[in-house]
Parts: C-alpha cells; sequence; structure tokens
C-alpha cells in the first residue's frame, strides 16, 4: 500500500506507539514514586526523613536560590548548541522531568492535571529519601578520591539524568548542583571525620534544593491554573 493512505496508516501506528511509551514510562516513574513513598512512611525511613529534615539550617537554604540560578544559566546556553537540546521524554511529547509527569498525550484530558498532582503527592514526602539515595551514590567516600574522580563523579551526577529523559544540555548543568552537594560533602567531613554525618549533610543541601524545585513548579502550575482557568 503506497500514497496517503500508507503514510496515514504509518502515522497511526506511530503515535499509538508514542503514547504506549508514554504511558509505560509514566506507569515505571509512578511505581517507582510509590515505592519511596512508602519507604517513607515505614519506620525506619520516617527516622531518616526526620534526621534530614530537622537538621535543615540557614546554611543549606541561602546558597540554593544562586545554585539554581546558576544551574538555569547554564542549561539555557547549553540547550543552544545543537544536539543538547535533545531528551527522550521531550521526544515523546513530554515536559520538563518525567517524574512531573507532564506530556502533551494527556493534553485535554482529565490525566492532563490529575497524573501530576498524583506524582507531587508521592514526591514531596520522599524527597529526602530519594536525595539521600543520591548522596550515597554520587558523594558517599569523596574524602578518599581525586580531585579528577570527584570532578567526574559530578559529571556523571548530572548525565545520569539524561538517563532518565531531561535533556542532554540540562542534564550537564546540573552537575553545578552536583559539585555544590560535594562542596557541603566535603566540608562536614573535614569537620565532623564521619562519612554518615557528611552524607546526610550533602543530602540536607539537597533535599533543599530539590525542594524549591517542587515549590517553584508547583507554583507555576497553580498559577497558570488560576489565569488561564
Amino acid at each position: 500500500m503506497n500514497g496517503p493512505a500508507s503514510a496515514l496508516l504509518a502515522g497511526s501506528w506511530s503515535d499509538s506507539l508514542n503514547q504506549l511509551t508514554t504511558f509505560a514510562v509514566l506507569a515505571f516513574i509512578g511505581a517507582r514514586l510509590f515505592t519511596g513513598l512508602r519507604r517513607s512512611l515505614a519506620n525506619d525511613g520516617r527516622t531518616l526523613v526526620r534526621s534530614i529534615v530537622r537538621g535543615i539550617r540557614w546554611r543549606h537554604v541561602w546558597p540554593v536560590p544562586f545554585v539554581l540560578s546558576m544551574v538555569i544559566a547554564a542549561a539555557t546556553a547549553l540547550e543552544k548548541i545543537p544536539g543538547l537540546d535533545w531528551g527522550w521524554w521531550s521526544a515523546l511529547g513530554g515536559q520538563g522531568n518525567p517524574v512531573f509527569g507532564t506530556n502533551t498525550s494527556t493534553g485535554g484530558t482529565v490525566w492532563e492535571w490529575l497524573i501530576p498532582v498524583v506524582f507531587m503527592a508521592m514526591l514531596v514526602p520522599a524527597l529526602p529519601l530519594f536525595a539521600y539515595a543520591e548522596e550515597r551514590m554520587f558523594r558517599r567516600c569523596a574524602e578518599q578520591w581525586s580531585t579528577r574522580r570527584r570532578a567526574a563523579k559530578v559529571v556523571q551526577f548530572g548525565l545520569v539524568h539524561a538517563l532518565i529523559g531531561i535533556p542532554i544540555g540540562v542534564a550537564l548543568a546540573l552537575s553545578i548542583g552536583g559539585a555544590y552537594f560535594m562542596a557541603s560533602y566535603l566540608r562536614s567531613y573535614r569537620r565532623h571525620l564521619s562519612q554518615q554525618e557528611a552524607t546526610l549533610e550533602s543530602t540536607r543541601a539537597h533535599t533543599t534544593y530539590n525542594g524549591l524545585i517542587v515549590t517553584l513548579i508547583i507554583t507555576a502550575v497553580v498559577a497558570d491554573t488560576i489565569l488561564n482557568g
């Protein structure tokens, strides 16, 4: 079959596959968020979350707007480079980070707002645990590393976000945040000579950083709903 009919059929199959992939990704993300939420409600999870959140101080708060501003500036510049503006989530019609559940495939349906609301409700309580897991992976034992390895870990921290769908340029820019968390870890280790204390310290910085991002996104969504609803 050739001509317009075959092109229409191919387009239909492509759209169907795109939607199927999108909902599979959203289902996977939802399952991961639910797992994080469930752990945050368990006894050991609640204890860890409480320890992280109660330890947040002004020193964890004031640098975040500056770090985030540098990340945004770097991401904006890097995305202008051909190829660095690509991310598989945006290729599927997604917007931003897939953890927020925003995608053009759900536009005009109840899922357009329901999925982001449910995802946010599961994400917020588990934010400290997700941050803690990343700090254990990318910062723990950093006091034993060479400067070159620390720099590599900082870049790896940024690039791993490209694996979850964030555009490559934005993922690279997130390395700036990784450098800030690394500095928090090393500063605490020099003071306490404890890997656990240093990991908790960088986790508090990371949680505060992520918390500001989520707050800004929720504020933007609410404002958009009020203005255009």
